[in-house]
């Protein structure tokens, strides 16, 4: 039996460049007995009609009025570990396919249909996946290879400039208090938890992109790969 969460307060489908889109919404979870309330971002991507969900959300009746008008939810996919939860709604409701790292097990109750990986078959044109190899816990980019190329992130690198309309006062002091924003940012909380070490970011940097589009903050257009590679310099020293 799946679990499905309720529908949070969101914004509009937002269309970044051709094909794609981007929308905001809200997270609200437990973290050592204290409720957190931050936002979070789903990427769509369309292809001939079909859409592909990355860093899912779950929109309103509303919001699905929206994509729906965008076209037919067909994939759902899934590039970090600690994501997922709204991946079930889409799933069921539009007979979608969870694509999803290896090592990522079932949390969700829901059945993973693809195994998404490097090699393997891809959920769109212009698409390459790169896993973070030694992390602890599955996680990946995505880079699609259109105008200058897009990263498309999850928790590896977050864009929280500030806090926005989607936090609660306590979460937003509390974030602020442990310097979890900025600009192009790799929290430490996240590299604890992950372990991921310095070789995975030399491979990242080796791709070319220019915006960045990360399951937190805002889009981050033009300047990404210099504000990337200035973090991974700062946290990783390469």
């Amino acid at each position: 039996m799946t679990v499905e969460i309720p529908a949070w307060s969101h914004g509009e489908i937002k269309q970044i460049f051709d094909d794609i889109f981007f929308v905001s919404g809200t997270n609200k979870t437990m973290h050592e007995g204290v409720e957190l309330h931050h936002s979070r971002n789903m990427v769509i991507v369309r292809e001939e009609g079909k859409l592909s969900l990355i860093n899912s959300v779950r929109l309103t009746n509303m919001g699905l009025e929206a994509l729906e008008k965008l076209g037919r939810v067909h994939k759902v996919i899934r590039i970090g570990a600690f994501h997922g939860r709204d991946d079930a709604f889409y799933v069921n409701k539009y007979q979608a396919s969870l694509w999803a790292l290896p090592g990522m097990h079932d949390q969700h109750k829901c059945h993973i249909d693809i195994e998404f990986t490097a090699q393997g078959q891809q959920p769109f044109a212009n698409c390459s996946l790169l896993p973070f190899s030694t992390a602890k816990f599955p996680e990946a980019v995505i880079h699609i290879n259109r105008h200058g190329g897009i990263l498309l992130s999850c928790d590896s690198i977050k864009n929280w400039i500030g806090p926005d309309e989607y936090f609660s006062e306590q979460t937003a002091a509390a974030y602020q208090e442990q310097g979890f924003f900025g600009k192009a940012a790799i929290s430490k909380i996240w590299q604890q938890a992950m372990a991921v070490k310095a070789s995975d970011f030399e491979k990242l940097k080796k791709l070319p992109f220019r915006h960045l589009l990360s399951a937190h903050g805002e889009p981050l257009l033009d300047t990404a790969y210099q504000d990337v590679a200035e973090t991974i310099k700062q946290e990783y020293g390469v």
